[in-house]
C-alpha cells in the first residue's frame, strides 16, 4: 500500500504525538507513515488569548482543509483541541489508548504559595478551579508552546504554570513537574490525555487500518464527555469542563461549571457505559440547574 500521509501541526508536541501515532500504525499494519506539516491559526496567533481569536477550533481548521483536499489521508489532533460540531466529510476514525490526563503544576506546590503568587494559565477551566482553591493568587494569562512557557516560569515572569501531564509525559518531560493535580481538586479539560485521529468519511481502507490502534474504554470517555461539552456550550460562554473514568461496570463523569452570578458548582453522575453520551448531557444539566 502506498505511503499514509498524516497531517500535524508543526510544534514540537504535535510532532511527537503525530509521530507516535505514525509508528504505532506502522507496527500494527506494516504501512509506512510520513508527516505532513501545517500551520493552524492558533499557532500563527501568539500574542492574543484563544477566547479573543476564535477559542477552540484555531488549531484543527486548517488540518482538516489540508483532509478535505486530499493534501493528507489522516491527521492527529488533541482531542481538547476539537470543537464538537461535525465537519463535513471527515470523521473522528480512531482514538488510541488516552494517557494521563490530569493537570499539573511547574514551579511550586499550590499550598506552597504565598498570597498574591501569579499563575500562568491560558485556559478560563483551569483559572476558574485555581481561584476556587486559592482565591488569594493572582491569575495570568499565558501563550506559547511547552518549552516557551517553562522558560517563562524560570524567568521569573510566574510563580506557578499549569499544564497537562499527558504533553509532558510525550515530550519527557515529567520531571519538571512540582505538584500533579488529581481530580478532586482539578477536573481535565473534555478530552485531556486523548488523541483523535480524523480521516475522511468515505476513506474505509484508512479506517480499516486505524482500527489497529483504536482503544474502545478511550472512545466510550471520550463520547461521554464530548456530549456534555456540546450540552453546555449552548448558549453558554461560561468556563466548565468534564472528566470521565471506567469504575468497574459503572462510567462515571464529574463536571464544573461557573457563571457570574455564583460559586462554581460540580457534580458527579454515573451510569452503564453504554448510556455514557445521555450521562453526559445530564451531567451538563445538573451542573447547570
Amino acid at each position: 500500500m502506498k505511503t499514509l500521509r498524516l497531517a500535524t501541526r508543526g510544534s514540537l508536541l504535535a510532532r511527537t504525538q503525530s509521530q507516535q501515532v505514525a509508528d504505532a500504525l506502522t507496527a500494527a499494519t506494516g504501512v509506512a507513515v510520513e508527516l505532513v506539516i501545517v500551520q493552524t491559526r492558533g499557532d500563527q496567533i501568539t500574542d492574543r488569548p484563544l477566547a479573543a481569536v476564535g477559542g477552540k477550533g484555531l488549531f484543527t481548521k486548517e488540518i482538516e482543509v489540508a483532509l478535505q483536499e486530499d493534501r493528507a489521508d489522516l491527521a492527529v489532533h488533541s482531542m481538547k483541541d476539537m470543537p464538537t460540531d461535525d465537519v463535513e466529510g471527515l470523521t473522528i476514525a480512531a482514538i488510541p489508548e488516552r494517557v494521563d490526563p490530569r493537570d499539573v503544576l511547574i514551579g511550586s506546590r499550590l499550598s506552597e504559595l504565598a498570597a498574591g503568587s501569579r499563575v500562568g494559565t491560558g485556559s478560563a477551566r483551569r483559572a476558574m478551579q485555581i481561584a476556587e482553591l486559592r482565591p488569594d493568587l493572582e491569575i495570568v494569562g499565558i501563550r506559547g508552546n511547552v518549552d516557551t512557557r517553562i522558560a517563562k516560569q524560570q524567568r521569573g515572569e510566574y510563580d506557578v504554570i499549569v499544564l497537562a501531564m499527558a504533553g509532558l509525559a510525550r515530550l519527557g518531560r515529567g520531571g519538571d513537574v512540582t505538584e500533579i493535580l488529581d481530580v478532586d481538586r482539578m477536573v481535565p479539560a473534555v478530552g485531556q490525555g486523548a488523541l483523535a485521529i480524523q480521516c475522511r468519511r468515505n476513506d474505509r481502507v484508512t479506517q480499516d487500518l486505524l482500527e489497529h490502534i483504536h482503544h474502545p474504554p478511550s472512545a466510550v470517555r471520550a463520547a461521554c464527555e464530548r456530549s456534555f461539552l456540546t450540552a453546555i456550550s449552548g448558549g453558554c460562554s461560561a468556563p466548565a469542563a468534564a472528566h470521565s473514568w471506567l469504575d468497574g461496570d459503572h462510567l462515571v463523569a464529574v463536571g464544573v461549571w461557573s457563571d457570574d452570578q455564583g460559586p462554581m458548582r460540580r457534580v458527579e453522575l454515573r451510569s452503564d457505559p453504554m448510556h455514557g453520551v445521555a450521562l453526559g448531557r445530564e451531567l451538563a444539566q445538573r451542573v447547570r440547574t
